[in-house]
């Protein structure tokens, strides 16, 4: 197995995509937390399948890069998650993640979370792979997450991401990791397993339960994406939350100009030249 790293910043609409493929970046993620809270509401599964496959294949198109999108805990039962990694497949991701929690889901780093039970959230990932096989012969990745650390203890999550693995899921999202050496130890734990070994996803979030690790210390444990799921948009609110107040404050922004994206930056962004026929 391919044991380097990648880090997928996030990507929660078409021009950040873009950014993220700009910068250099390999892969991109689809947060449903950034989405959601972009469209003015808490995360805690109030968006549609629809909504967020449309806005998947708006960033998919836009950065044309390999796209990993959250799915939440697959917008109902077994049935629902089959037609979410098809919408997700057709709308150009490669791949999501499916978690435990019970619906209405909580975000990974807050206390109070419940999980489904070990067999519901098994049957979830075969109906998952299942549905990956029948429409990319497998190619679409699924990826299981399991927030069991922080519900049931270490050891738990360890067993059921091991048996999520057995159900077909070639990717394992251990969330809610609090310290370096839990991290170290999940992932020689899904060593044990030898060739069925997952992939592995590690949740580089601010503010969480996650200490501040490298892309290097997480490749170094064996992980192989690192996902920054609200960065971008933490750092998008924090410069919009205080030009506004230098706004109301003063009645104008031109001591912000420093601090935005020129009209050149942003054309060439978009690849835009005026007079000329855009061409996507």
């Amino acid at each position: 197995m391919d044991r380097s790293v990648v880090a997928a910043p996030g990507a929660f609409n078409a021009l950040v995509g873009k950014a993220v493929a700009d910068a250099g970046f390999e892969a991109a993620y689809f947060s449903g937390g950034a989405t959601t809270v972009a469209n003015g509401v808490p995360d805690v599964g109030i968006l549609t399948l629809d909504h967020f496959v449309r806005e998947i294949r708006s960033v998919a198109y836009a950065s044309g890069l390999p796209l990993i999108a959250d799915a939440d805990t697959g917008f109902g039962e077994e049935e629902m998650v089959r037609r979410t990694v098809i919408e997700y497949e057709h709308a150009g991701a490669a791949g999501l993640h499916l978690e435990d929690q019970v619906f209405p889901k909580r975000c990974g780093h807050l206390d109070g979370k419940s999980l489904v039970s070990l067999e519901q959230a098994v049957s979830k990932v075969q109906w998952a792979a299942q549905a990956s096989r029948d429409c990319s012969d497998g190619a679409f990745i699924i990826c299981a997450r399991t927030d069991a650390k922080g519900v049931e203890g270490f050891d738990a999550a360890i067993d059921r991401a091991k048996a999520y693995v057995e159900a077909g899921a070639t990717m394992i999202f251990p969330e809610g990791l609090t310290s370096e050496q839990e991290f170290a130890d999940f992932a020689k734990a899904m060593d044990e397993l030898g060739d069925h070994r997952p992939y592995m996803l590690a949740n580089m979030t601010e503010f969480g339960k996650t200490p501040m690790l490298t892309l290097e210390q997480f490749g170094a444990m064996g992980y192989n994406i690192v996902i920054y799921p609200v960065s971008t948009l933490r750092l998008a609110m924090g410069a919009i939350t205080r030009a506004l107040a230098e706004l109301k404050q003063t009645g104008t922004l031109e001591g912000q100009l420093g601090n935005m994206q020129t009209r050149q930056e942003l054309y060439d962004l978009v690849g835009y030249t005026p007079g000329e026929p855009f061409e996507f």
